[in-house]
């Protein structure tokens, strides 16, 4: 079964409608929904009062109708009573100001008495409908770290020195990994020690990565101290929270996925290049506890409300973004919200259920959603394979974020998403993979953008190539080691013998200046100045200088580019080493082709037609609908379709 639905907030609304809604939700196909995200301040109106009646009567109307609940712990939004009787525990910016209730989540991370209050509304919850028939599956909490992912106060000054005694252990060895000798900065007391607070000039580079990496872990203990108390409570029950991979790079979610029993996110198109964004968070997503399934948790029918300009989906989008996200492996898709609210920050944002009601594009849309992924039930369980990884890593991306760099152009998520978006363009479905994770799987390794790597994430793709694999490695790439400290004699300093060159020199661009290739086409941002050791040359700078090398190594072959390559230059790159690597590609032509198989032989075809054009794609077996595919299969323009295909 493929999960349908979204988060639902009766309380929005009078209880007469909630029948209605109910029954509205069996038309629709829905099947299960998030529930108790933002109610605190409803299930606790007064400090130590619960009100659980209305909800009881919610969880009974949706036990009853066979719909299942995702029960969030609403502890994103304490209520106002939080933050008048604890204004201590409200957050704070590097600037020093107070941020206040009047929105959502107005608390400090490593505030003691917010995590009492939440524990406290969590284990309520627990001990209410712990045993209730409709629990499908914890919710804790929903998006950690959107509006507060590092708080500057003085409880988190205390907790960040903690934090900071933990890793180091001594004040000498945290002195030498922040290099504190520079700018007169050395400690001598732990209590010297603050956030990365205004100060009259640029931070310590290493204490604003470990403020990042500490803000990260604040939040997991959040989740895990809520986690570990409602499995105490009911063991049997699986607990997740929905991340924002592929838009928001404040927690690092390669940790927080160890924590979950299922992976979940939520995706907003952005406007440029929305299928190929959708594609990425949605890899990313996947990748986050491969060969597990994972949950679309939130998406929206049509336009979002955050935007300066908040585009409307045209009709049939809606349906080829849910079906490409279910392509690239979720078993669920749900979205933000179900009815439309008439009130509120968020009142403009679209819903499965609209204003204007059931006569709409978007709730017949909603309806026919409902209708295929009742058809595609089968799909659920199966994985989607990759023979490509993009190496990512989060305190990689917060390293390069201090403004003291060679360029501020150099963005490491859009290299990243580049990489990426060219692969797809390619027709190559990849994963993103931990720099010191298992690479085994895989032919190709891309590091597109990997400014930090540990000793053991530069020995980790080394064994790979060693072993017959193949890596392309972009620029700027293992500079620094885990606490931002250069690595000396050259460039790229972890990857130089691996690589077979030796960087003496950067040369960052200016804003639309681009460097010619002899091979044909220009690097843009980025150029370095590089000395071949045992390394080859594939292309050159048309003014002389190596732009892209090859080197041997073991039985594979690394790969480097001193310039990030442009369009079509790109497109050139990642074909050879692809090639190289055995790695089919080819020109989608705007077709997304992506497959899901099952261990059974089991295998399902997805062609998601993104063009304005008809196309005809290789395919065979029989449609959802049952009709028989043999060799080919039109998709009209704008449509998807999925192939059970022909074992």
């Amino acid at each position: 079964m493929i999960v349908y639905g979204g988060d639902w907030n009766p309380e929005q609304w009078p209880e007469e409608t909630w029948a209605e809604d109910v029954r509205l939700m069996g038309e629709a196909g829905v099947n299960a929904v998030s529930l108790g995200i933002f109610s605190w301040s409803l299930l606790e109106p007064v400090e130590g009062r619960y009100e659980f009646g209305w909800f009881d009567r919610v969880m009974d109307l949706l036990g009853d109708a066979g719909i299942r609940v995702y029960l969030s712990t609403p502890t994103a939004s304490p209520p106002p009573w939080f933050g008048q009787r604890y204004p201590e525990a409200l957050p704070e910016d590097a600037d020093g100001r107070r941020l206040w209730h009047g929105s959502r989540q107005a608390f400090c991370p490593s505030s003691p008495v917010y995590l009492d209050k939440a524990l406290a509304i969590a284990e309520q919850l627990g001990r209410r409908y712990g045993d209730h028939p409709a629990l499908a599956m914890w919710h804790v909490h929903n998006e950690y770290g959107a509006h507060n992912s590092r708080c500057y106060c003085d409880t988190s000054a205390a907790a960040f020195r903690a934090w900071l005694m933990e890793r180091y252990g001594t004040l000498d060895a945290l002195n030498a990994a922040w290099g504190t000798a520079f700018w007169s900065q050395r400690y001598s007391d732990w209590e010297q020690i603050l956030p990365p607070r205004i100060t009259p000039s640029f931070a310590n580079p290493s204490q604003q990565l470990d403020f990042r990496r500490f803000s990260s872990d604040a939040l997991l203990a959040l989740y895990r101290a809520e986690r570990d108390l409602l499995r105490g409570l009911t063991p049997d029950v699986p607990a997740t929270t929905n991340f924002m991979a592929g838009f928001h790079w404040d927690m690092d979610y390669w940790t927080f996925a160890e924590e979950v029993d299922v992976a979940c996110t939520d995706h907003y198109l952005p406007h440029e290049d929305p299928h190929i964004d959708l594609a990425f968070a949605a890899d990313l997503t996947r990748s986050l506890k491969r060969d597990r399934p994972w949950l679309l948790m939130e998406h929206s029918t049509s336009a979002v409300n955050w935007r300066g300009l908040n585009r409307a989906k045209q009709p049939g989008e809606m349906h080829r973004n849910s079906v490409q996200h279910l392509a690239r492996g979720a078993d669920g898709i749900l979205f933000f919200q179900w009815r439309q609210s008439k009130a509120g920050a968020e009142k403009w944002h679209s819903a499965m259920l609209p204003h204007a009601g059931t006569d709409t594009k978007i709730w017949r849309e909603v309806v026919a959603l409902g209708d295929l992924l009742r058809s595609a039930g089968d799909v659920a369980g199966t994985s989607v394979e990759a023979d490509v990884a993009i190496l990512l890593d989060w305190p990689s991306i917060w390293a390069q974020d201090h403004p003291a760099q060679p360029t501020s152009a150099l963005r490491p998520v859009e290299v990243i998403k580049q990489w990426h978006a060219e692969l797809w363009r390619l027709g190559v479905t990849c994963d993103l993979a931990h720099p010191e994770g298992d690479l085994s799987r895989y032919r190709l390794v891309l590091a597109p953008s990997l400014y930090l790597v540990s000793d053991a994430g530069a020995a980790n793709l080394e064994r790979f190539v060693a072993g017959g694999g193949v890596t392309l490695v972009g620029p700027y790439s293992g500079i620094v080691d885990e606490h931002d400290e250069v690595r000396l004699g050259g460039y790229p300093g972890a990857w130089r013998e691996l690589l077979g060159v030796r960087v003496e020199e950067f040369f960052p661009l200016a804003e639309g200046e681009t460097v010619a290739l002899a091979g044909g086409g220009a690097g843009e941002v980025w150029s370095e100045v590089c000395h071949l050791t045992t390394a080859s040359v594939l292309d050159s700078y048309a003014g002389g200088g190596p732009a892209w090398t090859r080197n041997e190594h073991g039985r594979g072959g690394a790969h480097y580019v001193t310039t990030l390559p442009a369009g079509p230059a790109l497109a050139r790159v990642l074909s050879a080493v692809c090639a190289e690597a055995g790695v089919p590609t080819g020109s989608t032509g705007g077709v997304e082709l992506v497959r899901r198989s099952h261990p059974d032989g089991r295998s399902f075809l997805f062609a998601v037609n993104h063009s304005d054009a008809d196309a005809v794609v290789q395919a065979k077996g029989s449609t959802l609908d049952g009709a028989a595919v043999d060799g080919s299969l039109t998709v009209p323009a704008g449509a998807v379709r999925i192939v059970r295909e022909a074992r």
